[in-house]
């Protein structure tokens, strides 16, 4: 269907076919949460829309704004496996309201970060998301003043307000905690990943805290934080315990990949998973319920957090000064077949004087 005289249909005619105020149609189309309409009157916005075939203007977005109708993604390592679902999640939303995502991988290298932004920019994108960032990083504040929208993805930085869509990791590593309490173990070692992440830094955290809570010791070498996220992590940080002479019964890894290669050090070790050590994973990265044993986990929804990501970076493009706040969604530990019962002959510190 076309417009008014014929030609493509604009905003107006949808704003016109549904009765609605032009402004409320623009609201009801984005999504904006800062300003939302009801949603019935989304409902007519949208059924307007898809009648009269309406596709957001983007080229005249773009000549009033003098940026591009692109936005740009900064991901540390694209071999990560959490990053496929983080970058589809925002791709979807972008996409949706008519922008084109130009995605940047840095490799975790600093020299190459400042060189792919640099690239971003020098093509006037809208906007910024950032998945690279560390806890101390100052880039996100300074390309906040200087009027760039940015928004975090799955990570924050500290004590600053630029808006972020990340994941309560306390709530994730209490899950683990307790099921495995549950399960009568009282010496588990926390194998952690990165402390310059956010998510790295508060697992640590929660870790160390949700154990004395529930009145169990944290004991010196029981938590480890790793300067990588591999396999290789995950079983040169468990062989070092395993050798203790009071190894751990259980153990939560900062992610599923440290978390295979904890398979790896208790099978050269002589022992098994679960029957000697229970093993927690962290992401529920794919495939990790087809290992063997398959893997208990923690999961976290990165789809979501980088729909949600993307949909505060569109919501302050549409509005203006809607980018003024941030989200945290909750994982969930999902229970399979690598954590089981302590083992009777095991004796267990309570961590409690009787």
């Amino acid at each position: 269907m076309t417009g008014t005289h014929g030609t493509q249909p604009t905003l107006r005619d949808v704003a016109r076919v549904a009765g609605v105020h032009l402004a409320t149609a623009s609201r009801a189309l984005s999504g904006s949460k800062s300003r939302p309409v009801n949603s019935r009157t989304e409902a007519l916005v949208r059924q307007a829309a898809a009648e009269l075939g309406y596709v957001p203007d983007q080229m005249a977005r773009s000549l009033r704004t003098h940026r591009s109708a692109a936005i740009g993604v900064l991901i540390p390592d694209m071999s990560n496996p959490v990053m496929p679902p983080l970058v589809r999640g925002a791709e979807q939303v972008l996409a949706r309201h008519g922008y084109t995502t130009l995605f940047a991988d840095t490799d975790n290298d600093p020299v190459a970060e400042a060189k792919r932004l640099g690239m971003l920019l020098s093509w006037r994108v809208a906007g910024i998301i950032l998945a690279t960032a560390r806890r101390d990083q100052p880039l996100p504040v300074e390309l906040t003043a200087s009027g760039v929208p940015v928004v975090m993805m799955s990570r924050k930085v500290d004590a600053t307000t630029v808006p972020s869509a990340t994941v309560d990791e306390s709530v994730g590593v209490a899950q683990a905690l307790d099921h495995l309490i549950g399960l009568g173990h009282r010496r588990i070692a926390y194998l952690g990943v990165p402390l310059w992440t956010s998510a790295g830094h508060e697992r640590y955290v929660a870790f160390q805290h949700i154990m004395r809570d529930r009145g169990l010791p944290v004991p010196e070498g029981y938590v480890v934080a790793r300067e990588g996220y591999s396999e290789r992590d995950g079983e040169s940080a468990l062989a070092a315990l395993l050798a203790d002479d009071e190894p751990p019964t259980a153990v939560l890894a900062g992610n599923d990949m440290m978390a295979l290669g904890c398979y790896a050090a208790i099978r050269a070790a002589g022992l098994s998973c679960p029957g000697d050590i229970s093993v927690v994973g962290y992401n529920d990265m794919p495939l990790t319920d087809r290992v063997d044993p398959a893997l208990t986990t923690v999961r976290v929804p990165y789809f979501d957090v980088g729909r949600r990501a993307a949909t505060l970076l569109v919501e302050a493009l549409t509005d203006g000064d809607a980018l003024d706040h941030s989200v945290r969604l909750t994982p969930r530990l999902v229970v399979r077949a690598s954590t089981a019962p302590v083992r009777p002959c095991l004796p267990q510190d309570t961590g409690q004087s009787g």
